[in-house]
């Protein structure tokens, strides 16, 4: 027996615009606490900017997973498009700078420096698939579910 589900245009474009949406989101939030922890003057918390930084980032970067696999099958063609390139996007620029931020923080700027690669290679294009998302003419689905 089958049942029939209904997905509205808005739930189908949400869909494609999600994991773009909250790697953005956990992106802001990381440099942002960056930032307040470098306004903290004492040298004896160096390392404060990015113990603050990088919780946000690991905990979307294991919630990413979930939110990956649970749109990676999702009916509509065009979410998958999103969201494949919004995954190759996102775990590329983390798994690059995981490998080169050490190397990249002792360059002059130091960890502000890998932050703003971080930012510039994420963020602009992430954006801009929001945005372009937004744009399409997304249409409701009817999807039938095996009971």
């Amino acid at each position: 027996m089958t049942e029939k589900h209904h997905l509205t245009a808005a739930s189908v474009k949400r869909s494609a615009q999600l994991f773009n949406m909250l790697a953005v989101a956990s992106t802001l939030i990381s440099i942002t606490l960056f930032l307040v922890g470098q306004l903290i003057p004492d040298k004896k918390l160096a390392f404060l900017p990015m113990a603050m930084s990088l919780p946000p980032l690991m905990i979307w970067l294991a919630a990413s997973i979930f939110v990956y696999a649970s749109i990676a099958h999702h009916p509509n063609l065009k979410v998958r498009h999103y969201h494949k390139w919004a995954g190759y996007r996102y775990y590329g620029v983390v798994g690059t700078l995981t490998i080169l931020a050490n190397d990249i923080a002792g360059l002059p700027g130091g960890w502000g420096l890998v932050w703003a690669i971080f930012f510039t290679a994420l963020v602009p294009w992430s954006i801009y698939d929001i945005w372009r998302a937004g744009r399409e003419d997304w249409q409701d689905m009817e999807v039938e579910k095996q009971a």
